[in-house]
């Protein structure tokens, strides 16, 4: 398997065994490529602070194109590239939801980035649908087939994530890890965790970066010899 979790970063080495890989885990990764310790860190933070609140949950870097899938207790599901917003920028332009894919300016075409509570419901024109931010029109689905000219299974296919950034919003993925992996653990909702591009990550995950600095704190506090 390409992904290696460790999960031992600071504030999470307590649950290094409650986040663990289970043999029937589906990685897609491409060969070698690594999950950021952010990643590591934030999906030990869920899990120790049970921030999903015993819910499945996904994080989403969008800038390795990474998704990891984790079942409500901690358990990694698969991980898989994926294919998330031509723009760069973690919110969403006021109004979005309600154009049609189109009338959306290239400028707003954003994965929003944040902590999302989600689930399957119906959309407008495509169905029953993952609704990642149902607020911003957001949702998680299989590579669409129909604009050749994107070549979204080719991007998703490719060793870098240097090409996956091509939807107007929404994440997509390999229609085999949809079936296998998405959709039956999301079936009953689920928590989303969209890394940002540019904003903070206190910004975006406020409670995990004060937890984990707080867990520096301590841990340099423990280091320091004892007084004489």
């Amino acid at each position: 398997m390409a992904l290696a979790l460790a999960f031992a970063g600071p504030g999470v080495a307590s649950v290094k065994d409650a986040v663990a890989q289970p043999a029937a885990a589906v990685d897609l990764l491409p060969p070698d490529q690594k999950v950021s310790d952010t990643v590591t860190e934030l999906a030990g933070w869920v899990v120790a602070s049970k921030d999903s609140q015993g819910y499945p949950f996904a994080i989403m870097d969008k800038a390795a194109a990474q998704i990891l899938v984790f079942d409500g207790e901690g358990r990694l599901r698969g991980a898989a590239p994926g294919l998330f917003g031509s723009a760069i920028g973690d919110h969403s332009a006021p109004g979005v939801a309600g154009l049609a894919l189109r009338e959306i300016p290239g400028r707003d075409r954003t994965t929003p980035a944040g902590r999302f509570v989600g689930g399957f419901g119906p959309s407008i024109d495509a169905g029953r649908v993952l609704w990642v931010d149902y607020d911003s029109a957001v949702s998680m689905h299989p590579t669409a087939t129909g604009v050749p000219a994107e070549k979204r299974a080719e991007r998703l296919a490719t060793p870098t994530p240097d090409d996956n950034r091509v939807t107007h919003g929404c994440i997509n993925v390999a229609p085999e890890f949809y079936e296998q992996v998405v959709a039956p653990t999301f079936a009953k909702g689920g928590v989303f965790y969209v890394l940002p591009d540019k904003a903070s990550l206190a910004e975006t995950f406020p409670d995990f970066v004060q937890s984990r600095a707080t867990a520096q704190h301590d841990e340099k506090k423990h280091d320091q010899p004892a007084p004489r």
